[in-house]
């Protein structure tokens, strides 16, 4: 089926009191944790995730509110925070037996990495960054009009109702949107994993956007008390990003810079959905982390 990784079992744990996850574990050898973007599923790590299980026991989720996992109501601003994610990571880890692990994200789930690594310094052992930056970093460098680009965020930044329901009366082409502008190679989102990430996306309107909706506000506050505590990241760091800096006038490797000091960042020539349009390179920048 379209919906699940070859070659890896699947699984639902229990991280949090009303919050189950839907998991992904193949291979054996040290535990590398792979956390999906915006708008899919852990069925995006599906190459990066075969490759790493010749060395490593990965560990593929949904992170809360996405996919098949458990999307409880926003009833405070900390249901979806970047923080309570990362909990439920590190909770889904320990319940498969792993006190420390490798981790990497892309777009959401590497916001939901980088809280991660912040909180949790003695257990996350490397941590991989694709294509984003940190919350309070992200909302800095977007100005005039360079921030269209972005207009996702402000629309989901809203109070509760009106985006659910914009997003929700037209969710396809929603979601198909950022399917297709943010991919540099069309083929390396084929037909049937599209309308897998579409179903899955149209189920978790409410979810996903109070994702969003925490990233304009309490995630924001989380990252502004660490900055103020001079808080780092301890671990070896690896950076991918599109040239987002070039396009829109920052230093996104000194950003970044700010935040690790054992840091490799480059920049790539593949899209947004680069574990997808070039898994071999993405591969590669992992075993280079987890060799350091």
């Amino acid at each position: 089926m379209t919906s699940a990784i070859p070659g890896f079992d699947y699984q639902r744990v229990t991280v949090d009191d009303d919050v189950t996850l839907n998991v992904a574990v193949g291979g054996a050898g040290s535990p590398v944790v792979l956390l999906h973007g915006f708008p899919q599923t852990h069925l995006m790590w599906r190459h990066v995730a075969v490759d790493l299980t010749a060395d490593h026991t990965v560990i593929c989720p949904d992170l809360r509110g996405y996919g098949a996992s458990d999307k409880p109501e926003a009833r405070t601003a900390d249901t979806y925070s970047k923080r309570t994610m990362a909990a439920d990571i590190v909770a889904l880890a320990g319940a498969l037996g792993h006190e420390r692990f490798a981790l990497a994200g892309h777009d959401r789930g590497a916001l939901v990495a980088l809280r991660a690594g912040l909180d949790h310094p003695a257990t996350i052992t490397h941590l991989a960054i694709l294509d984003v930056l940190p919350t309070l970093d992200m909302w800095d460098v977007l100005h005039g009009s360079s921030a269209a680009v972005a207009f996702h965020l402000y629309l989901m930044a809203q109070p509760p109702g009106l985006p659910e329901q914009m997003i929700g009366a037209s969710a396809d082409a929603f979601f198909g949107y950022f399917l297709d502008v943010w991919a540099r190679s069309p083929r390396a989102v084929p037909t049937e994993v599209r309308a897998e990430y579409l179903r899955a996306s149209r189920e978790a309107v409410p979810s996903i956007v109070a994702d969003y909706r925490a990233s304009a506000g309490v995630d924001v506050e989380h990252d502004r008390a660490d900055r103020a505590a001079g808080n780092r990241l301890a671990m070896p760091v690896a950076v991918v990003q599109q040239d987002w800096g070039a396009a829109l006038g920052y230093d996104a490797a000194g950003l970044w810079r700010a935040w690790a000091a054992d840091l490799e960042h480059r920049t790539t020539s593949a899209g947004h959905f680069m574990a997808e349009e070039a898994p071999d390179e993405i591969s590669e920048v992992l075993r280079s982390l987890l060799a350091r």
